[in-house]
């Protein structure tokens, strides 16, 4: 068995798509309608994707707390300072529980947390 994708539902597509190319890197795969008030995106280039769902009037969007998607990256300190230079507030973090892992959390437009994860290499 293979996890194929993720699925948020989002108030604001473009708002959506532009955060998850811009901040987090992410390409769009493909996107289309989903009948008369839905649209859907896949975005990521690799196996996983994270879908987005768009309905037409739906604002009201329920994403648990405790619920966060991760992303690597080359280095936390360097996406900390990008995201500064955005205005995007860090919500947690930087932590480094281990020499090998540090990582840090911000928010999507949605409210979901978004995990920036180092694989820490030794110097």
């Amino acid at each position: 068995m293979k996890f194929c994708w993720s699925t948020l539902t989002v108030r604001n597509m473009e708002e959506s798509i532009k955060f998850y190319e811009d901040i987090v890197g992410l390409n769009v795969d493909r996107r289309y309608p989903a009948g008369p008030d839905a649209e859907i995106a896949f975005l990521g280039d690799g196996e996983t994707k994270v879908e987005l769902i768009c309905y037409k009037g739906k604002e009201d969007i329920n994403i648990g707390e405790d619920i966060s998607w991760g992303f690597i990256v080359d280095s936390v300190d360097k996406k900390i300072e990008f995201l500064q230079e955005k205005g995007i507030e860090i919500l947690d973090g930087p932590f480094q529980p281990s020499p090998q892992a540090k990582f840090f959390f911000i928010s999507d437009p949605n409210g979901l947390r978004i995990q920036f994860f180092e694989n820490v290499k030794e110097k």
